[in-house]
């Protein structure tokens, strides 16, 4: 009975020094952050190891660190810069990032504006519902639907054959390709990256609106000076990881969407890792360090964004 009064006390008493004390009343949050820490620990900082392949030598089933193993440097990051296909990879990665990012960046912060100014709460609802649905739907289900809607025999030839036009086949076309993966890709992601605009909005006093209102500012005038100001730090923050991440388009779209017509832009940086690394007669460690430089462009990307933007404005990263 005794020790268990002693351990109360010892409990109830107050931590002594500021860290300690900052410690003991934050402990309730650190320990719900831990799991989260811990998943992000495993699965994005343990398999940083895996890197060392791109130094190697490596086949499927050697270890990673033994004393067989082969160091071969940078042999590999040489021989992907004097691979043919190197320029053609970097244009096609490059090209289709970028304009996907021209067009898709400012779609989210026009849509989260236009919804914040509606009259009909309702009706912003409704229509903030039907753009964020699509970002629901699977990838392979997408491109399932561009092939309905596009594909020789799909809707839009049918409807073209009937007007008097030839089918034209879209999938086939190296023309048609980044226009369909650019504009299928905005239109699955802008009404879901536009709900972190829409909570930023709703953070921004009414009173000010009221004022500018009495001033006679009109509701354009007010949604560009109080609504686009209140909203620009989380546009900056969202402009540096877009940046960060302009070179990291994945594989799967472009996979799903790559025929024989259009490899020519379709072949980019991550179908070719998949490639080599995972496909035929698997060279892991080369497709390792194909996506070891395409990772350090993007941290070149990101330094050079929080950089610029840390010393134009008072936001950055770090």
């Amino acid at each position: 009975m005794q020790g268990t009064k002693r351990a109360l006390a010892k409990a109830q008493k107050p931590c002594a020094g500021k860290k300690l004390r900052d410690f003991c009343e934050n402990f309730p949050y650190l320990v719900m952050l831990f799991p989260a820490i811990l998943v992000v620990f495993l699965f994005n900082y343990l398999p940083i190891y895996g890197v060392l392949i791109a130094f190697q030598d490596f086949m499927p089933g050697d270890k990673i660190l033994s004393d067989t193993t082969i160091w071969v440097g940078f042999d590999n990051f040489t021989r992907f810069f004097n691979d043919v296909q190197f320029w053609s990879l970097m244009k096609n990665t490059f090209l289709l990032c970028i304009i996907g990012f021209v067009i898709g960046f400012p779609l989210p912060i026009i849509i989260a504006l236009s919804l914040n100014a509606m009259k009909g709460r309702k009706a912003a609802k409704v229509l903030q519902t039907i753009y964020t649905a699509p970002h629901f739907i699977s990838l392979v289900v997408l491109v399932g639907m561009l092939q309905l809607f596009f594909g020789r025999y799909g809707l839009v030839n049918n409807i073209a054959e009937l007007l008097g036009a030839e089918r034209y086949s879209y999938f086939l076309e190296s023309a048609a390709f980044r226009p369909m993966y650019i504009l299928s890709s905005n239109w699955q992601d802008f009404g879901w990256s536009a709900v972190i605009y829409i909570a930023a909005l709703s953070n921004v006093d009414p009173q000010q609106h009221e004022a500018a209102m009495i001033d006679g500012a009109t509701r354009m005038q007010r949604v560009w000076h109080v609504d686009l100001p209140a909203i620009m730090p989380m546009v900056s923050v969202m402009l540096i990881m877009s940046i960060g991440g302009l070179m990291g388009v994945g594989y799967e779209k472009a996979l799903l969407m790559q025929t024989d017509g259009n490899l020519a832009v379709s072949e980019l940086i991550a179908t070719y890792v998949y490639k080599k690394g995972l496909t035929g007669v698997p060279d892991q460690a080369y497709a390792t360090a194909i996506g070891l430089f395409n990772s350090i462009i993007n941290v070149v990307l990101l330094i050079i964004a929080n950089t610029t933007s840390k010393k134009f404005s008072e936001t950055s990263l770090w």
